[in-house]
């Protein structure tokens, strides 16, 4: 039995540093020491910057869908969700484009939708930073947190 134990062990680490070494040679690997949802041109901003950023007047962007929006948001932000990016745009296009201070996030580590928003606003001239972990690092910070739908 401890032979059989040693071979699976010694088959499985075999296997992981393959699969690491032809990730670290690989054109296209994954980077392991960063984010992988990461795309050439974003800027993640820590939590702690982006409610700096808020208390200057930054305008925040949800890109989580609008029911979660409705349900909790960062004060002040608006919703562009990326599912419904393109009619959402169309509408906030304006202040976008006159705001040079945009700060996206969505539902947290392992969501990759503030990062696809912020592509798709890059694709169109306008640049936004990411918070990292989203959300969940904001409310876990203790920083406000409107609730509910947003009256006009």
């Amino acid at each position: 039995m401890p032979i059989k134990l040693f071979r699976v062990a010694v088959i499985v680490l075999a296997g992981a540093a393959a699969g690491l070494a032809g990730n670290a040679v690989h054109p296209a690997g994954l980077e392991l020491g960063r984010n992988a949802f990461l795309r050439q041109g974003d800027e993640m901003i820590p939590v702690s910057e982006a409610k700096a950023r808020h208390e200057r007047g930054a305008l925040f962007l949800d890109a989580r869908g609008h029911m979660f929006w409705e349900m909790a948001r960062i004060p002040g932000s608006v919703n562009l969700p990326e599912e419904d990016f393109d009619r959402s745009f169309a509408a906030l296009e304006p202040q976008l484009r006159a705001r040079f201070d945009l700060v996206i996030y969505c539902s947290g580590y392992g969501c990759e939708t503030s990062h696809k928003v912020a592509e798709r606003l890059r694709d169109k001239g306008i640049h936004a930073a990411i918070v990292e972990e989203g959300f969940p690092a904001w409310q876990d910070a203790g920083y406000p947190v409107e609730q509910g739908p947003v009256r006009p």
